[in-house]
């Protein structure tokens, strides 16, 4: 294991930016793409190196002084560039580009010069900005009290999902007054991941993100419609992994009746796959799930079995309400994928320790009978 480990941290950190043009020192470098039209820009976000940091601290404790004291110096550099994200009011909330000034679609020739197209700060990064750098209690407090704000029916209504779930006040993916409220179950799961670490209260809201992530899962949206679940994931392994992510760490009782039903689905799922790393991050889902896999040699992995592998996108018309547009949205021909090398890494890492985890508990038990 540590072999394994140590090699997929190597791997990550060279990818760790030292500072240039396109990423500043301890950005990760990241692309957005499209492979219908052939287009392809550095992006400097802070959403991949806030999940390849909250990935490497969750495989932490598994590892050696040494590489844990790498993980902490990949994380720390990781941690300077939150101030530049954070909303640019000073409140504390999180973009997924640069606030200050806003650097919206940073690199391009055409939909940075556009206020359209800035968004808003968003619950996503916010979430794991706020798991990463130990957010104190005042800090959520203030969060969990900010988070209704913008839920679904306080101010505005959801229109682009199905009409059984727009009653439902669970979270919407973004903060600003006068952005479309939009249910992502991704994000939600992570959202909640932040939640239940700091042992908070649940609200109407909060009761009302689970039902609506236990119902895609329920009705199998999640697989015949995964655009219309997750607009920012929208593809059935990446549910799965956020999914059985919150399952696993927390065990939500809003969930338990899913868990029989989304294990045998990723069997299924991870059976037919041909992609390498949707192969991983359903291996990875499956073990957390209590499900014995054969083991995948990630130690063989290469750049190459990244390739055509995306974790995030945009979708460029779905802050259209009208359903015309919504309709098209789905088209990839409009969609930005989101695409980051040192990712792909941390994911191997987290394969290889939550492979090995499950490993030493089934010689336990074994032992202990």
């Amino acid at each position: 294991m540590k072999q394994n480990l140590q090699k997929f941290i190597d791997q990550t950190e060279c990818l760790q930016s030292t500072g240039n043009r396109y990423f500043p020192e301890g950005i990760f470098s990241a692309y957005r793409i499209n492979p219908v039209i052939g287009y392809r820009r550095p992006d400097t976000t802070i959403f991949f190196s806030a999940i390849i940091c909250y990935t490497l601290q969750s495989v932490r404790n598994q590892a050696d002084a040494e590489l844990q004291n790498r993980i902490d110096r990949i994380c720390g550099k990781v941690i300077k560039n939150y101030p530049a994200f954070q909303n640019k009011d000073g409140l504390k909330t999180y973009n997924f580009w640069k606030t200050k000034p806003s650097m919206h679609f940073p690199n391009g020739h055409v939909f940075r010069h556009f206020d359209h197209f800035r968004i808003p700060d968003d619950i996503d990064d916010t979430a794991f900005i706020y798991l990463t750098s130990k957010a104190s209690t005042d800090e959520m407090i203030w969060l969990k009290q900010k988070l209704p704000l913008h839920a679904n029916g306080t101010g505005r209504r959801i229109r682009n999902t199905y009409p059984e779930y727009s009653a439902l006040q669970a979270y919407s993916t973004w903060f600003g007054k006068n952005m479309y409220i939009e249910f992502d179950v991704c994000v939600l799961s992570n959202l909640m991941l932040l939640i239940f670490r700091h042992n908070l209260p649940l609200n109407r809201h909060d009761h009302d993100s689970l039902a609506y992530i236990r119902s895609v899962i329920e009705t199998d949206r999640y697989r015949t419609a995964p655009f219309r679940c997750a607009h920012q994931y929208p593809r059935t392994p990446l549910i799965i992994y956020h999914v059985a992510r919150l399952i696993a760490a927390f065990d939500p009782p809003a969930l338990q009746s899913i868990r029989k039903k989304l294990a045998e689905d990723t069997i299924q799922l991870a059976a037919a796959t041909k992609s390498p790393m949707d192969r991983v991050i359903l291996s990875t889902s499956l073990i957390r799930l209590g499900i014995e896999t054969e083991r995948i040699p990630v130690e063989n992995y290469t750049v190459h079995d990244f390739k055509g592998f995306y974790f995030f996108i945009a979708g460029l018309l779905t802050a259209y309400e009208n359903p015309l547009l919504y309709k098209a949205s789905i088209n990839p021909l409009f969609h930005m994928h989101w695409i980051c090398e040192a990712h792909c890494w941390t994911l191997l890492a987290e394969y290889e320790t939550v492979w090995n985890n499950f490993l030493a508990e089934k010689s336990y038990l074994k032992n202990i009978q």
